[in-house]
């Protein structure tokens, strides 16, 4: 916490941009992008972004280099976005449903059953669709760098299974802060609780929520596996995450290492892809082997629930056009 806020501090400060050139100090040091997100070390996401710094370091003779703050420790994630925003950060790896409000064209992927598969998620961000949605973010003073796997979502609580939308009457279900993730598990007939991610384990010990809907590998890293008992596969939604960078920390760089930056950001996504799936076999591998009871659902069921929550959102003109996108990268 101590960290955290000497940083911040830092940040709206005396810092002057979040891609400060060491070399002002030492003639050896390189000028390093400071990133944050809330997964743990290792996560897909956090590699993938060191792995940009060494992209940057190979190719400019180790003047570019990323430093990834892992963990939170720079704060939730609507923090990190307004950090990045505001050049306290170069970048921000964040959960696109965060953005939803303020980037609306966004909410196409939060959209649930819309995705039907890994593969159809990765056929249309690499289309028409992702080019768009990463042009969408410019308005926010953020430019939008990379999308990243975020796995199917699906449901787990602390007090059983669900096979249809009936077995959530009653429960508390923490959904992160997004409209349309409020109104899906409504929908289904749960109590929804907007937490931020770093509060979900707490909320779970104390009994503030019965449970919550992310992906495997984050229900394993976040150790809520140890907690919330009950896995059910609803693959209700495949939003992915988003890799944001502070404009004025982009225009600051020299035109030649602009485009070595986004060159690197896209540079990245196959080799995160690639950690992706070897991460959530094995977080699949670690929680069947506790004690969590998995199931799979009724996911007619499940989609006829939500039918009404989708056509809401697509009687906006923009998002018909872009589920035009999506459904034609089936």
């Amino acid at each position: 916490m101590i960290a955290r806020r000497r940083f911040i501090a830092m940040g709206l400060g005396t810092l002057a941009s979040a891609a400060v050139p060491l070399r002002a100090f030492s003639v050896t040091a390189p000028m390093l992008l400071r990133t944050a997100d809330v997964h743990v070390d290792g996560y897909p996401t956090v590699e993938a972004v060191r792995w940009i710094g060494r992209y940057l370091r190979e190719r400019t003779d180790g003047r570019l280099d990323t430093l990834v703050y892992h963990s939170g420790q720079l704060g939730r994630e609507s923090v990190t976005v307004d950090l990045t925003r505001f050049n306290a950060l170069a970048m921000a790896r964040v959960f696109l449903a965060a953005m939803n409000d303020s980037v609306p064209a966004t909410r196409i992927l939060s959209l649930p059953y819309l995705i039907d598969s890994t593969p159809h998620l990765r056929r249309a961000l690499d289309g028409r669709l992702g080019k768009a949605l990463l042009a969408g973010f410019e308005r926010r003073d953020l430019v939008g760098l990379a999308f990243y796997d975020s796995g199917s979502r699906n449901l787990y609580n602390t007090q059983r299974p669900i096979h249809e939308p009936a077995d959530l009457r009653g429960l508390k279900m923490r959904v992160p802060v997004s409209e349309i993730f409020v109104r899906l598990v409504h929908a289904l007939g749960a109590n929804a609780t907007p937490l931020p991610f770093g509060e979900i384990f707490s909320g779970l010990q104390t009994h503030l929520i019965d449970g919550a809907e992310n992906n495997i590998k984050s229900f394993q890293s976040s150790r809520h596996f140890e907690v919330a008992h009950y896995w059910s596969e609803s693959r209700h939604a495949y939003t992915p995450d988003v890799l944001l960078m502070s404009r004025l920390a982009l225009q600051a760089l020299a035109p030649g290492d602009r485009e070595l930056v986004r060159e690197a950001a896209a540079a990245s996504v196959p080799y995160m892809r690639g950690l992706w799936d070897k991460a959530e076999g094995a977080a699949r591998g670690t929680v069947l082997a506790s004690s969590v009871k998995a199931n799979e659902v009724d996911r007619d069921a499940m989609r006829r629930a939500t039918e009404a929550v989708a056509r809401d959102y697509l009687r906006d003109p923009v998002l018909a056009k872009l589920y035009e996108d999506v459904r034609a990268a089936i």
